[in-house]
């Protein structure tokens, strides 16, 4: 651990911050200083079931963690209809915010956190984990970068995000309730894929959004499948096409198809292993004569991580907080304007279903 780390509160006892909170644990320049609940008994209970250190502070309200001075940094694991209340109070209080995802259930909310942090001077970042994976950046080179081999001109995008969810889960989990995350599995997984095929095309808004037929609600409203088009005219034509739903088998996949080769990801948000992941590239292929074969086969890239995906995360973003603390730099608006672009998609996808599947232009 570095000499003087970045002090970590984490707001709420959602089960992802059992993983958050080991996340911080393990990067080399944070450290878990605070957690708060909105009682004694449930944080005392988390932290001895997590077994937390005895130095890690407990509160019984969220206000008194964001009031504590030796906070430098909140995560945010909250309910998504609170998240604008709670991430705008935590960057007035001049605590830089780590938020899960979704980060808000419009762009207007987001932009009022957004807002918030850029005037208090705070870091934000989404708890997008698969984005700081190694693979991720090994990826981009074949994607973005003047090599010798890479996937060339985007064309096709495909995105699945899925889970087959327990009936006690699409009963009683805040992801299917209305009042708490009424963007149910599109702003859940489909948050996933979004983020991916915007990330295939460099954080690039696409021309138009479109939901495709077949979109399940539950009683109250929520959306628990559905599977949209993002179309791209410039600088050159692209179609991606996500889905994401409650109701099927547990898949991962991006696809992406360009003009020289392709990549294929089967385990992108979380990948099978914590030391390692992979994926196919292929380049090049072309059917042989006769059309009984072809040249080349996919050839699997398999990238160390060394520390996990959500523990690089909090390394990144502490790193900024470091650099903020330090009057070495202000906050990295790449990560922001990721989070933004993400949610302007989110929001074209509800607007379409609202609309009956009509296609909605960015």
């Amino acid at each position: 651990m570095t000499a003087n780390p970045i002090r970590f509160g984490v707001v709420g006892c959602a089960e992802i911050a059992r993983k958050v909170a080991r996340a911080i644990s393990l990067a080399p320049n944070a450290t878990l200083y605070a957690i708060a609940s909105r009682s004694v008994e449930k944080v005392q209970k988390f932290a001895a079931t997590n077994g937390l250190a005895e130095s890690v502070k407990v509160y019984g309200s969220y206000d008194q963690l964001l009031d504590d001075p030796g906070v430098d940094a909140v995560y945010l694991p909250l309910p998504t209809s609170v998240h604008v209340q709670w991430a705008v109070l935590a960057a007035r209080k001049k605590k830089h915010v780590l938020l899960e995802k979704p980060t808000a259930l419009d762009v207007a909310e987001l932009d009022q956190i957004l807002e918030a942090c850029q005037s208090n001077g705070v870091q934000f970042m989404d708890g997008t984990m698969w984005l700081h994976n190694p693979r991720t950046a090994n990826m981009k080179q074949l994607l973005f970068d003047k090599v010798n081999r890479s996937v060339g001109r985007v064309n096709f995008i495909h995105s699945t995000s899925t889970m087959a969810a327990t009936p006690e889960f699409l009963e009683s989990n805040i992801r299917v309730k209305p009042d708490l995350d009424s963007l149910g599995a599109l702003g859940d997984l489909g948050w996933y894929s979004i983020s991916a095929s915007l990330w295939a095309k460099n954080n690039q808004l696409p021309t138009t959004v479109a939901a495709l037929p077949g979109v399940t609600r539950n009683a109250a409203g929520v959306i628990l499948s559905c599977s949209a088009t993002l179309h791209w005219d410039q600088p050159h034509q692209t179609l991606a096409i996500i889905h994401c739903s409650f109701l099927a088998h547990t898949s991962m996949d991006l696809f992406i198809g360009g003009s020289n080769g392709s990549l294929y990801v089967k385990d992108l948000a979380i990948p099978y292993q914590e030391t390692c992941a992979s994926f196919d590239f292929t380049f090049g292929a072309k059917f042989v004569d006769l059309h009984i074969g072809w040249n080349v086969e996919p050839e699997k890239v398999d990238v160390a991580t060394g520390l996990p995906q959500e523990t690089l995360m909090v390394q990144e973003f502490a790193r900024l907080v470091e650099s903020i603390r330090d009057s070495l730099s202000g906050p990295c608006a790449k990560w922001p304007q990721i989070s933004r672009n993400t949610q302007l998609v989110v929001d074209a996808v509800k607007k379409s279903i609202d609309l009956g599947c009509k296609p909605v232009s960015l």
